[in-house]
């Protein structure tokens, strides 16, 4: 059956929300969000609902990819196939439909990230013309009794300031100064060699960047609740410290770019 390609706007967020749900149905990592997710993943990836792409066939939809969109840069946020559409071509075509749609609107790069395990479709990124950047990796540190510490708490325009003028790197998309704007409940930290930004909530702590000498900032965080650390890349300081400290990698991803 021929595939009909739409706007994400095709589709009430709730119908996002449910389709997402479906593409990532016995995903390599459980997934699911509901409207309010879906909405703060929009936001503070900068997901361009007119640029990303659904894929229907026979007036339902069975696909979608999410193109997020950042001056000349772009990002693959969430690419996915109902289980009963997929390895039908499907996934092919929405990525070329947002390579497309990110022509259009003049962007020079795509970035994605693809779990290592994910071999299907790494391979059709490969295809695509999508090249490995570097491996990055998701971190778990559990919580740990309060201990004396040398952070300090700042505000986080002091922190990021900080993180700015160190770090020698550029930060994933999801942890990209870009990113850290939309939020509004980012926190800070400081030592004399080094700087956080986080989120918390009521159970868990995000580390969003950190940069410098890491163990005293992983040691106060950790106090806080257990922290996450998305794609932290390979090699990062960071990475020794958290596993020194009793952290594990949860999953590990290839970061992957396309020129147009």
């Amino acid at each position: 059956m021929p595939l009909d390609l739409r706007s994400a706007r095709s589709l009430s967020p709730g119908e996002r929300a449910e389709l997402f749900n479906a593409a990532y149905e016995d995903y390599l990592v459980p997934f699911h969000l509901d409207e309010k997710a879906l909405a703060f993943m929009d936001d503070a990836f900068d997901i361009d609902l007119d640029a990303s792409r659904v894929a229907y066939r026979d007036a339902g939809p069975v696909g979608l990819a999410n193109l997020a969109v950042r001056g000349e840069e772009g990002w693959i946020g969430g690419v996915g196939v109902i289980p009963s559409a997929r390895r039908s071509g499907v996934g092919e075509a929405l990525m070329c439909a947002v390579h497309d749609e990110a022509r259009e609107r003049g962007l020079r790069r795509v970035w994605l990230e693809v779990i290592v395990e994910n071999t299907g479709a790494f391979a059709l990124y490969e295809k695509l013309g999508y090249r490995t950047v570097r491996e990055v990796a998701v971190w778990s540190l559990p919580l740990s009794v309060p201990e004396p510490g040398e952070a300090e708490d700042v505000p986080v325009a002091e922190a990021h300031a900080r993180i700015r003028a160190l770090r020698s790197s550029r930060e994933p998309w999801q942890r990209a100064d870009e990113t850290l704007a939309h939020y509004r409940d980012p926190c800070g930290l400081v030592t004399d060699a080094g700087a956080a930004v986080y989120r918390q909530s009521s159970d868990s702590v995000q580390l969003v960047q950190l940069v410098g000498d890491s163990e005293p900032l992983l040691r106060t965080l950790r106090t806080l609740g257990p922290v996450s650390v998305l794609n932290l890349p390979q090699g990062d300081p960071a990475a020794t410290v958290l596993h020194e400290l009793g952290g594990t990698v949860a999953v590990r991803q290839h970061e992957m770019l396309l020129e147009l």
